[in-house]
């Protein structure tokens, strides 16, 4: 991918607190149990000891031989996988497939981990490689179908159809037609001069061959076309290659499903005790392994054939019942099973020298039961760190805020600024005339205190006149507003086109918004500016500056 730097005034890329339960919060601060989470390396020389213990662990695997077919790296990005295969280690973070890329945090995720691997190698003088997981083998095809774009009065969504089969793995997963998102997708960027990003696009999404386009094949595509210039490998975890390296730790997990499940519950009720709420709730009943459906599909020449390595279309899973776990371990055939969301990890740290794992609230808060997986499965306990998160405020949403004087702590008000605003809207007499309304009332009803007493009425009854004159008030000055919102009905789209760009539907702007528009505004620049951001955290996490980092 080629990069030519655009011209538009830059993009301000904030780092922003990453929130989440209070879990999350404990884990981030270290006043979680000792034992539910490995504990962060607070300096450089502890980051040495865990870089060493992970190479000791590791050094007898030709990791990067048995998965290179599910990463296939080119470029800086192969050449980091080789350096950290021959001296070194790798760090991880990872995202299930979304359209077009997938909201912001994906690319956070893995500009995050790119600053982390960069940080650690500076620290330790040992190669450090950032690996992308592509979840791919998830099956959420419904988060996998739709992104959002900000947009002139809001946000949109883009939803590709039709929707795939419950249970189908997304690598499996077939797009319809492209054409209408992709066409918004392109409108969403405008006349961006970063217009190899849209091109990115186009090529990972576009029909090749008789292979058709996945929600998994897409994104992984996308992903590495994008990263892989940046030194970022993608490893696609629906490959062969990865099922085949899990398989052994897959079979364990079955053959010890009583185990693992009696582990997790006792973890849960430690978590429940000291007041927090498992992040993934118990299924007593089902093990932590799925098994596949589908993968000795198609017949020769089928369009549905995939490439090599890749699962054919169609493939779904499902989650293997503790009954059953003993047999299916035994008759499983190779690469048909995978992990869920708590093995995950333990499958990964066990078949990568992963020295951490960039993670966000969610995935921090879950790793205090994954923990519990591994000590039970006797298996190397993955490491979890927090992972940096950001807002992104481009120049034409800024300039909107400063005319109407619109901050973004106010829009977590639902209506905030478009009350303000309605309100600022009205004629200066009608606005005096509302707050002297407002004041008489109160007024009145404290001279009506002073005077009476002897308490001829009871002051109950006189207070709840006040509340009640008060709400009338009130109602009539909302009745204005509305009429005042009416009038300036360009003001309040510009209020709705802030809040489709920072908070659309009331959420975080990381989690919803499409990354690849800011990409083709942005171009290069924004990537570097998010690279800086994101080198502070890294900074903060291998120094062990835990201010900074929450």
């Amino acid at each position: 991918m080629t990069m030519t730097a655009p011209s538009t005034a830059p993009t301000i890329v904030r780092t922003v607190s990453l929130g989440g339960a209070p879990l999350t919060a404990a884990a981030v601060d270290g006043s979680a149990p000792a034992h539910w989470y490995v504990p962060r390396p607070s300096e450089p020389r502890a980051w040495a000891a865990r870089i060493e213990q992970v190479r000791h662990e590791a050094r007898a695997a030709d990791w990067l031989g048995a998965l290179w077919p599910a990463i296939a790296a080119e470029g800086l990005a192969a050449e980091r996988l080789r350096n950290a295969a021959a001296h070194g280690v790798v760090v991880t973070t990872g995202q299930q497939p979304g359209l077009f890329g997938g909201p912001i945090y994906t690319w956070s995720k893995a500009i995050g981990v790119l600053a982390l691997a960069d940080a650690i190698e500076k620290a330790s003088g040992v190669p450090v490689a950032p690996v992308f997981w592509a979840a791919t083998d998830d099956t959420d095809f419904a988060e996998a179908s739709t992104t959002w774009i900000a947009s002139r009065g809001g946000a949109t969504a883009l939803t590709a159809m039709p929707a795939a089969e419950a249970g189908t793995v997304l690598a499996s997963a077939p797009f319809g037609d492209l054409s209408a998102p992709l066409e918004s997708l392109a409108a969403a960027a405008g006349s961006a001069p970063y217009a190899e990003a849209m091109d990115a696009v186009r090529a990972a999404y576009a029909t090749s061959g008789r292979a058709p386009v996945t929600a998994g094949r897409a994104y992984v595509a996308l992903l590495r076309r994008v990263l892989e210039p940046l030194g970022i490998a993608v490893l696609d975890a629906s490959h062969a290659a990865v099922r085949a390296a899990a398989m052994p730790i897959l079979v364990r997990a079955l053959e010890r499903a009583d185990a693992v499940a009696a582990a997790l519950a006792e973890r849960s009720r430690e978590i429940e005790a000291a007041g927090y709420s498992p992040q993934v709730s118990d299924m007593a009943a089902l093990s932590l392994v799925f098994e596949w459906s589908g993968l000795d599909r198609p017949a020769a020449g089928d369009r549905s054939a995939a490439p090599d390595g890749a699962a054919p279309v169609g493939v779904t899973k499902i989650r293997v019942p503790l009954k059953q776990a003993p047999e299916v371990a035994a008759r499983a055939l190779p690469g048909a099973l995978s992990a869920n969301v708590l093995l995950r990890p333990v499958v990964e740290r066990s078949i990568l020298p992963t020295v951490a794992y960039l993670g966000g609230p969610g995935e921090l808060a879950y790793f205090a039961q994954t923990t519990a997986v591994a000590s039970t499965l006797q298996l190397p306990l993955p490491l979890a760190v927090p992972r940096w998160s950001c807002s992104l405020l481009e120049p034409a949403i800024a300039a909107l805020m400063d005319r109407h004087g619109i901050t973004e702590e106010e829009l977590r008000d639902a209506h905030g600024p478009e009350g303000r605003l309605a309100r600022a809207a009205l004629p200066a007499a009608i606005r005096d005339a509302l707050a002297a309304l407002r004041t008489a009332v109160d007024g009145g009803i404290d001279a009506i205190v002073s005077a009476d007493a002897t308490g001829l009425v009871s002051p109950e009854a006189i207070e709840g006149t006040r509340i009640h004159l008060r709400h009338r008030v009130e109602r009539l000055e909302r009745r204005y507003a509305a009429e005042a919102k009416q009038a300036a009905a360009a003001t309040m789209t510009d209020v709705a086109t802030i809040r489709g760009a920072l908070r659309p539907n009331g959420i975080e702007q990381e989690r919803a918004l499409n990354f690849i528009p800011f990409l083709a505004r942005g171009g290069p620049a924004l990537v570097d500016s998010m690279r800086r951001e994101a080198a502070h955290h890294a900074g903060a996490l291998v120094g062990g500056a835990s201010s900074a980092i929450r």
